[in-house]
C-alpha cells in the first residue's frame, strides 16, 4: 500500500528510542524527509545511523529539551531553515511518574505536565503556522493509557494520568479548530508497550531496585494477563509506529480528532 509519504517533511520528538525511533524509521522507509529530536546528541546520532543502515534513508537530528521554551523556538527555526516546511508532526516525547500520590513531589508534578502536555501544546503552536502556509498537514500526539483509565499498582498514575488526559483533550479540541485549515490532529494511546527504558524507570521508582531478568519477565507476564491477544504479549514500538505512520498518511484522510487506542484489547475492569 502506497501511503503517499515520499518527500513529506516529518518531525518526530522523542525520536531517539522506543516508539519515536521506530516511527522515524518507518517514515524514512516510506521516503519521507525526517528530523528526529531528543536531548542526548550521542543517542540521536546512533539512532540516525541505525535508521540509515536499515532503510537507506537520511535522517536529520537536533538536540532538544522539549521542556525548554528556548529549545522549542530553536526547533521551529531549524525546521523552517532545513526542511522549509512541516507536513507531519509527531509529538512523541514524554514520560511517566510511577509513584503513590503522597510520594509525588511538586517538581515531579510540574515536570510531568511540562514534558507531556505543555511540550505538545508549545511545539504544535510553533509548527502549525508552517502547515497553514503550506496548505495543510497532520499532527499526531502520542499519549498513554493512564489518560483514559485508572491503572492499578504498580503502575500508579496520579501524576502522569492527568497530563496524558490533557493531551487527549487537546488533540480533539485542536482537530476541531484546525480542520478548516486542512490540518488533521489525532491522538495515539499506547497500552502496555515493551520499552526497556520505561520499564527500568518503573523499577527505580516503584520497585526501588533493579529487577533481575527473571523477576522482570515475571512482572511483565503478570501484567500481560490483561492483554487479550495470544500469549498476552505486550505491544512493541514497531506496532505503535505502524499505527502512527498510517494515521499520518493520506490513507487516513477521514480520520480526524480520533483517539486511537492500541492496547491489545486490555481489560482491567
Amino acid at each position: 500500500m502506497d501511503l503517499g509519504l515520499e518527500d513529506k517533511a516529518v518531525v518526530v520528538t522523542g525520536g531517539s528510542s522506543g516508539i519515536g525511533l521506530e516511527t522515524a524509521r518507518l517514515f524514512a522507509a516510506e521516503g519521507a524527509q525526517v528530523l528526529i529530536c531528543a536531548r542526548r546528541e550521542e543517542v540521536l546520532a546512533q539512532a540516525a545511523s541505525d535508521i540509515a543502515e536499515s532503510t537507506g534513508g537520511e535522517v536529520r537530528t537536533l538536540s532538544v529539551d522539549v521542556t525548554d521554551r528556548g529549545d522549542i523556538d530553536r526547533l521551529a527555526a531549524v525546521v523552517g531553515d532545513d526542511l522549509g516546511r512541516v507536513d507531519v508532526l509527531v509529538n512523541n516525547a514524554g514520560t511517566g511518574t510511577y509513584k503513590p500520590f503522597l510520594d509525588v513531589t511538586d517538581d515531579e508534578l510540574v515536570y510531568g505536565m511540562a514534558i507531556n502536555f505543555f511540550a505538545q501544546f508549545r511545539i504544535t503552536q510553533r509548527l502549525v503556522p508552517m502547515m497553514i502556509r503550506n496548505g495543510g498537514g497532520v499532527v499526531i500526539n502520542v499519549a498513554g493509557e493512564t489518560g483514559i483509565r485508572v491503572t492499578a499498582p504498580p503502575f500508579r498514575s496520579s501524576c502522569t494520568g492527568p497530563a496524558k488526559a490533557a493531551e487527549i483533550r487537546f488533540s480533539k479540541v485542536l482537530a476541531s479548530e484546525l480542520g478548516e485549515q486542512n490540518i488533521r490532529v489525532n491522538c495515539v494511546v499506547p497500552g502496555l508497550v515493551n520499552i526497556k527504558e520505561r520499564f527500568a524507570k518503573w523499577e527505580r521508582e516503584m520497585a526501588k531496585e533493579e529487577l533481575d531478568s527473571e523477576a522482570a519477565a515475571m512482572t511483565r507476564r503478570e501484567w500481560g494477563r490483561f492483554i487479550a491477544r495470544p500469549n498476552h504479549e505486550w505491544g512493541t514500538p514497531e506496532e505503535l509506529a505502524n499505527l502512527i505512520v498510517f494515521a499520518a498518511s493520506d490513507r487516513a484522510s477521514f480520520v480526524n480528532g480520533a483517539v486511537l487506542v492500541a492496547d491489545g484489547g486490555e481489560d482491567k475492569s
